[in-house]
């Protein structure tokens, strides 16, 4: 049997699935896979979490060095997001220039933190027009199993929320002091199968998806940013009624990060 008859046939059994509410996993269709996220996984970063939503594993690491500010943010500092998506990860993945994937996640991932404010970057500023900080964002998805986009935005709130401005390294201040955090912004993605809309899509149902939408919330209630995915369309309704599950979800993930 053919590899693209193979594909035809689970997509078949997916979409049949989740017609009649069930998942190839044996989830629910508003199921998340369980979540964790552990911070300070890496000792040399100024902050750091690894975050997994089922078998998907992302590694945060969070940077901040002196840099100098833009000519048009002059009292304010920078904020730098990446994502990588690690080969040994996938076998989608291969080394060379950056995945169209890992570019998608990278400005997901920003949008939301962008949005929401997380970090005050006039905080960051040292001197005006002279002198800020440089915060650098760095995602490494190392296990891809599906919703790669959920998973690297709760490491990079987790790593950003347990981050510790090194003060005494470069000589700005005489302690160091906690990163601080306005707001904290967690993203959830949905896929339509058919008529269904799932959350949480495994990496086999995001092959079958025809339409995907992210939803960045934060706990003020508030929408801050939306990504559409693939070419299926969702109605208002189907909006309206995504944003309430993104909502309930939401807080949720966004416990795991800050209390970790």
């Amino acid at each position: 049997m053919s590899e693209e008859v193979a594909a035809e046939i689970l997509t078949t059994h997916i979409l049949d699935l989740a017609r009649s509410g069930r998942r190839l996993d044996g989830r629910g269709l508003d199921d998340y896979r369980k979540s964790s996220v552990v911070p300070g996984f890496v000792a040399s970063a100024d902050g750091s979490a690894l975050a997994r939503i089922g078998e998907t594993a992302v590694l945060c690491g969070i940077k901040l060095e002196p840099g100098k500010p833009y000519p048009d943010t002059p009292n304010a500092g920078t904020l730098t997001t990446n994502a990588e998506l690690v080969p040994l990860s996938s076998p989608m993945f291969e080394p060379g220039p950056p995945h169209p994937r890992a570019i998608e996640v990278s400005r997901v991932v920003d949008r939301a933190i962008r949005a929401a404010e997380t970090i005050d970057l006039t905080k960051l500023c040292v001197t005006s027009g002279e002198k800020c900080w440089t915060c650098y964002v760095d995602m490494h998805v190392l296990d891809h199993s599906g919703n790669i986009i959920d998973t690297a935005s709760l490491a990079a709130l987790g790593a950003l929320a347990h981050t510790t401005m090194p003060n005494v390294r470069f000589g700005v201040a005489e302690a160091d002091a906690p990163l601080a955090i306005q707001h904290y912004p967690v993203e959830c993605t949905f896929a339509r199968l058919g008529e269904a809309i799932v959350i949480d899509p495994s990496v086999e149902e995001e092959g079958a998806a025809n339409g995907r939408l992210t939803i960045a919330t934060d706990e003020a209630g508030n929408v801050v940013a939306m990504q559409k995915g693939l070419i299926g369309a969702f109605s208002p309704d189907d909006v309206k009624s995504l944003v309430d599950r993104a909502f309930r979800h939401g807080d949720r993930q966004r416990r795991l990060a800050k209390d970790a």
